[in-house]
């Protein structure tokens, strides 16, 4: 029970109140992750092993909760969400691609190895669990311990309810990095092996020394490509077609992907329904210099996007347009009906209190609770006398299964949540308790027997009733949007009839190349599921429907162009990129051609559409940028490093022109060369290159699919 008290007191989530849900990190699922698609249970494979939307959907939830244990949440957001689904993706072809391997070479974890990783407490996934020193915050294993003893007896104890939903949630947390350990460090074992044979040497060693260190001060001269008219140059198939098949490699594509043309009608307010809302904000102004109580139902029926609890809060939780017009409102003084831009949206607020108020607090507490509500009554007064009388309070705790620690709390635990009477009812106690003082507080069908030991940090803070109405569009607003749309979807019924009609009739026909099934929003507008399957079920040329999308405020309608099937792209997908390099790589022979015998940059300078400039501390490990040509140029770095002082280069082919050098003055610096410890930093950049590019290479001979679209 300690264990528990002192995670608690120390992690960013802390229930201050047993038995309320208040403060309850684990908020109950109001989301499902996946819903069954006509009979296909399969979110994906991975070399024949297939992934059930069940177990996928479960994994979503482990990980969900994890993340919000660890970063004090009660719920994820729809991002956050779908960040958590493509990681969870992401480490499950991860692992099987690492197991394969693993299997295949004899490699294992034990139970034993990963103990040892929990008796040396340094790897950093411990350090992101509860199980920390407070005092040192480094992983401690006795914490660890207790808290799987005290959890291993769970069945067996008189902990409250609440007590053992923590600690069922916290031992899921334990699994959960328990299997993360396994997982991880059999990967780290498979990338060791791989990267051990990657060494380096003396000479390497030197000539990365040398090319960190040694710079060049330098003058240039070029021409750019630019300089050179696109319509001069001649392009022709065969060119194409050659250069494709030499990077035929660099257009093979792991997924398939899909371009389309979409209309994306986003309905928005009209004249009309901004006066509406004026209007209202208007009304409730008044009412609400009228209103002299019950604050939470007032603003609860003017549709406030902010709500209103009788509790002070600091100005940052309130709207910042709120914040800034506080300190120059007066006591009880309606300030607005006003706009503010920023958010779309008319105001009028009511500052009713301004106090003093910590915002921090350290309390402790006995939970009462017994068969009837009159029993807890009197159990809760005997408690409350005893201690009165000068019983120990962690004594009498302990007597009914509590540990009666104090623990600190912080406003952001309550501050801009919405609250019922309760728990309103609470956190003012707690505010306006003198400290050691000892309080029988009726919470509900139960009582809290509480004691504030200290308060830190006093701060001013208001109460103050807001009135915040976005501007919304009406029913009618709406209505009048979607009959037009409809009817330009209904007579429009081809990617022709789109390309030829949707300018004249106010839209935007977009395109939206290689879309992949992964994504999770079409043209990053929200609720397009149904548009996805959509798009990876029609075939080339085909309209869909008019979707109903966002938050009830978008309509689109998709035409697919053209599929990209999973491997080699087509070459006239690619023929614009391969144009371009053809074009420039011609314009170069050009230049070349006219600096040949070249030794001087006066030379260079002569040429039409010639550029110069100078350069400080070029290196060769480092691409110098050419501000005349806004390029980085890696070409600048290796022709300065073998160009001695005052000579001048051979003319030098560069990404966005020809250019020649000369150097001026070099400098090596005042490093010394430590041969071992290049070697072992190049050791180390090889591991790294190699840790980066093991999976990618895993998964280019593997054969995935993923198919989580279809339940999004």
């Amino acid at each position: 029970m300690a264990t528990l008290q002192t995670i608690r007191s120390k992690g960013p989530l802390v229930v201050i109140v047993i038995g309320l849900a208040l403060f309850a990190f684990i908020a109950g699922d109001a989301w499902k992750v996946l819903q069954p698609h006509q009979g296909k249970q399969d979110v994906g494979e991975v070399n024949g092993e297939t992934l059930s939307a069940q177990d996928y959907q479960k994994m979503v939830e482990e990980l969900s909760e994890v993340i919000k244990l660890t970063n004090g949440l009660n719920s994820l957001n729809e991002d956050q969400l779908n960040n958590v689904k493509d990681q969870v993706w992401q480490n499950y072809v991860n692992n099987r691609l690492v197991a394969e391997q693993a299997e295949k070479l004899g490699l294992t974890v034990t139970d034993a190895e990963i103990q040892n990783i929990i008796d040396q407490g340094t790897h950093p996934l411990l350090m992101q669990t509860p199980f920390r020193n407070p005092q040192t915050g480094m992983f401690d294993k006795d914490m660890l311990q207790k808290f799987l003893v005290d959890y291993a007896n769970l069945g067996t104890t008189q902990m409250p309810a609440q007590y053992a939903e923590y600690y069922q949630k916290l031992g899921a947390f334990w699994m959960f990095v328990e299997k993360t350990l396994k997982e991880s460090t059999l990967a780290e074992k498979y990338q060791n092996l791989v990267t051990k044979s990657l060494i380096s040497n003396p000479v390497s060693a030197e000539d990365a020394f040398k090319a960190r260190t040694e710079q060049s001060d330098l003058l240039l001269a070029g021409v750019p490509y630019s300089s050179i008219n696109d319509s001069t140059v001649e392009v022709t198939d065969d060119d194409i077609k050659k250069l494709y098949n030499e990077k035929k490699e660099q257009f093979k594509q792991m997924a398939e992907t899909r371009d389309i043309r979409y209309i994306d009608v986003k309905v928005v307010p009209s004249d009309a329904d901004r006066a509406a809302v004026l209007n209202e904000v208007t009304e409730y102004s008044n009412l609400l210099d009228k209103t002299t109580s019950d604050y939470t139902t007032f603003i609860r029926s003017t549709g406030s996007a902010v709500s209103y609890s009788d509790i002070p809060v600091s100005k940052s939780v309130l709207p910042t347009d709120i914040a800034a017009r506080l300190d120059s409102t007066g006591m009880n003084e309606v300030y607005g009906p006003y706009y503010y831009q920023t958010d779309d949206s008319y105001n009028a607020f009511k500052v009713l209190a301004k106090v003093t108020a910590p915002d921090s607090i350290r309390f402790r507490q006995i939970q009462v609770m017994a068969d009837t509500q009159e029993k807890t009554k009197t159990l809760a007064d005997s408690i409350y006398n005893a201690l009165k009388g000068g019983a120990d309070f962690a004594k009498v705790a302990e007597i009914y299964g509590q540990t009666g620690e104090a623990v600190w709390v912080n406003s952001r635990s309550w501050e801009g949540t919405e609250m019922d009477a309760d728990n309103v009812k609470l956190i003012n106690t707690l505010i306006n308790q003198p400290k050691n003082q000892v309080t029988n507080l009726a919470i509900g069908q139960a009582h809290l027997i509480l004691q504030v030991m200290d308060k830190k940090s006093m701060q001013t803070k208001y109460k103050v009733a807001v009135v915040k109405r976005p501007v919304e569009f009406s029913k009618e607003t709406y209505n009048a949007a979607y009959n037009k749309f409809s009817q330009f979807v209904a007579q429009n019924t081809t990617i022709e009839d789109l390309q030829k009609n949707a300018e004249e009739n106010g839209y935007s026909l977009i395109p939206r190349r290689d879309l992949s099934n992964a994504e999770h929003y079409v043209a990053g507008v929200k609720s397009t599921d149904d548009v996805m399957r959509w798009i990876f079920s029609a075939k080339a040329g085909e309209v869909s429907p008019l979707y109903e999308c966002g938050e009830n405020d978008h309509m689109m309608v998709v035409a697919l162009e053209k599929i990209h099937k999973a491997g080699y792209r087509d070459i006239n997908s690619v023929a614009d990129r391969l144009r371009n390099e053809i074009r420039r790589d011609k314009k170069a022979e050009k230049i070349l051609a006219d600096m040949q015998g070249f030794n001087s940059l006066e030379q260079v300078k002569g040429l039409q559409g010639a550029v110069s400039d100078s350069v400080k501390h070029v290196t060769f490990s480092a691409p110098a940028y050419i501000s005349v040509t806004h390029a980085s140029e890696p070409v600048i770095g290796a022709a300065a490093a073998k160009t001695e002082i005052s000579k001048t280069s051979t003319p030098v082919k560069g990404n966005a022109g020809v250019y020649m050098i000369q150097v001026y003055a070099k400098d090596k610096g005042t490093e010394e060369f430590d041969a071992k410890q290049e070697e072992a930093t190049l050791t180390g950049m090889a591991a790294r290159l190699v840790g980066n590019q093991l999976i990618n290479d895993l998964y280019q001979k593997a054969e995935i699919t993923d198919q989580r679209y279809l339940f999004f």
